[in-house]
């Protein structure tokens, strides 16, 4: 038996949307333009911000001060755990040397960008969590000044426990900007900012759309749609359990699909009649989001063998990938195309979005079949140099002027030999 869909996405289905590629594409010529005062503009008008938009260290502290003890000692654990995974893959970027042929030496360098600006969602929910992701991460690899924003409130700025997060993790800027304006300021350099060489964080469509257009002067951390989850429940697995991280990722909002890959029926239909009343039992906005994700978008697959569920998760490529099955080595190793890997009943894609350590800025829309997540990578450039000296020149300068001609390019050859006239190989006497 061939896959079958128990459930399918409607695509037909989704909001109503304007041109987001025009609209951005006039902000950012705008704000070019315009600078500082053209995105005080979008601020009014967008935000409602009238406001300072450098958050002062009188108002950091404020808003420390706010945040309730319990939440700050939280926060600094899941900091912990991000700051101490970041640099542990830190340690995996590694400079090095080669002598490839004698007299002929090559290696690579790892330099941090100097400027990285780091965007904080702050729309439906607040983002603690992507704060600690993005600034953090770049403290690690080194960025010199790492400037962040965040879209504030109207009367009340950006959320105490997102400020103290970007505090904590260390913003060197603040920013109380959201939307596209956000990110040409940091893109920029408007308002104190260092212009970044790196733009990252999630966003909205609009964010997504800016960063895209920006690419190029700018390095973006990926082009990113909204979040998707895949679960993979081998039979026998818990529906409950299922059902419940399914409707969890769904809250995320009414763009955000779910997948249920499964070999048994009963499990599927069971968690099927499960998401619905799970949902409902969710606060207003985030059960109207989930209701409408899964009614939309989400889908139940089901196949013959777990070579079938892999080859579906593979073919997907989902941004978050959760496995509740049995022999997870088997799945680790089978499984290539994710932003990230969730092994087992007992974790969640809960616990990596918010506190257990590896980065939660993932590939989505299918594309971890070709890249991966934020990581200090990311901020790094790694390099390369090389120097030629002594007995490798004659060989070195022969085979590059023989290339060079063939493809006919004279110049090339030219500036190979001419190594030789300059720098003739010396003899080495025996000894002895």
């Amino acid at each position: 038996m061939a896959i079958r869909y128990l459930k399918q996405a409607d695509t037909s289905a989704g909001e109503a949307r304007g041109d987001v590629a025009d609209t951005v594409q006039v902000m950012l010529e705008r704000i070019r333009a315009g600078g500082e005062a053209a995105v005080l503009d979008y601020a009014r008008r967008l935000d409602r911000w009238e406001d300072a938009v450098t958050v002062s260290e009188t108002q950091i502290a404020a808003a420390i001060r706010a945040v309730p003890q319990d939440l700050k000692d939280d926060i600094a654990w899941a900091h912990e755990n991000i700051r101490r995974f970041a640099e542990a893959q830190l340690a995996t970027a590694t400079d090095m040397e080669i002598e490839l042929r004698p007299g002929l030496f090559a290696g690579q360098k790892q330099i941090p960008v100097s400027a990285a600006g780091a965007y904080v969602p702050g729309g439906r929910y607040a983002h603690v969590a992507s704060a600690l992701m993005t600034i953090t991460t770049a403290k690690v690899a080194g960025v010199r000044h790492i400037t962040a924003c965040s879209p504030p409130k109207p009367g009340q700025g950006i959320h105490p426990a997102i400020l103290y997060a970007m505090q904590l993790a260390g913003a060197d800027l603040i920013l109380s900007l959201g939307g596209v304006q956000g990110v040409a300021a940091m893109s920029e350099g408007l308002f104190g900012a260092k212009p970044a060489d790196i733009l990252v964080g999630p966003g909205n469509a609009y964010v997504a759309e800016a960063k895209r257009q920006l690419f190029g002067p700018r390095g973006i951390d990926m082009f990113a749609g909204p979040t998707d989850s895949m679960v993979i429940a081998e039979n026998g697995a818990d529906a409950e359990l299922v059902a419940c991280d399914l409707v969890s990722q769904a809250e995320h909002g009414t763009t955000s699909p779910v997948w249920l890959v499964t070999d048994d029926e009963v499990l599927a239909r069971y968690v099927m009649a499960l998401i619905p009343e799970q949902a409902k039992a969710l606060p207003d906005a985030a059960r109207d989001a989930a209701l409408a994700a899964w009614r939309d978008l989400g889908e139940v697959i089901l196949c013959d063998s777990r070579d079938e569920m892999a080859d579906v998760a593979n073919r997907y490529g989902p941004e978050h990938l959760h496995v509740q099955a049995r022999e997870l080595d088997w799945w680790k190793q089978a499984l290539t195309c994710y932003g990230s890997l969730f092994l087992g009943a007992e974790t969640t894609v809960s616990f990596g979005d918010k506190a257990a350590g590896p980065n939660h800025t993932l590939p989505t829309s299918g594309a971890a079949r070709y890249t991966g997540g934020l990581s200090v990578h990311k901020f790094l450039k790694t390099v390369t140099w090389q120097r030629a000296e002594g007995e490798a020149l004659p060989e070195l300068a022969r085979v590059t002027a023989n290339i060079s001609r063939h493809e006919g390019m004279e110049g090339h050859a030219r500036a190979a030999e001419i190594r030789l006239e300059k720098f003739p190989p010396t003899l080495k006497l025996a000894t002895g």
